[in-house]
């Protein structure tokens, strides 16, 4: 904005930054609202359909549940179930004790 402000045109401005009239046009409208033309940190996202307390909950309630049951109830897709579980570090795998190897000739 300094720039244009010493009478460079836009054209010089462009040419200069390498940058289009589209972005000197929308830092020039937010430096006249805001007096800076600093980008702002978008805001935190928030997971859209799978509240991470809400998922644990129903983990607990549901351990046996699959992750097409548990997309069902969320209204989503078992992809995301399973990228949520990923990111809480919730494992699915199930063990059984009892299958360990035997000596059938016993």
């Amino acid at each position: 904005m300094e720039y244009l402000e010493e009478g460079h045109t836009w054209a010089q401005a462009q040419e200069v930054f390498k940058i289009s009239t589209t972005a000197i046009n929308s830092w020039r409208q937010k430096y006249k609202e805001t007096g800076e033309c600093r980008d702002t940190a978008p805001p935190p996202r928030k997971p859209k359909k799978l509240d991470p307390e809400e998922l644990k909950a129903y983990v607990e309630e549901h351990p046996d549940a699959y992750l097409k049951e548990i997309g069902g109830a969320f209204g989503c897709s078992d992809t995301a179930v399973r990228k949520a579980f990923k990111r809480l570090g919730i494992t699915r795998k199930k063990r059984l004790r009892d299958t360990e190897s035997k000596d059938l000739n016993k």
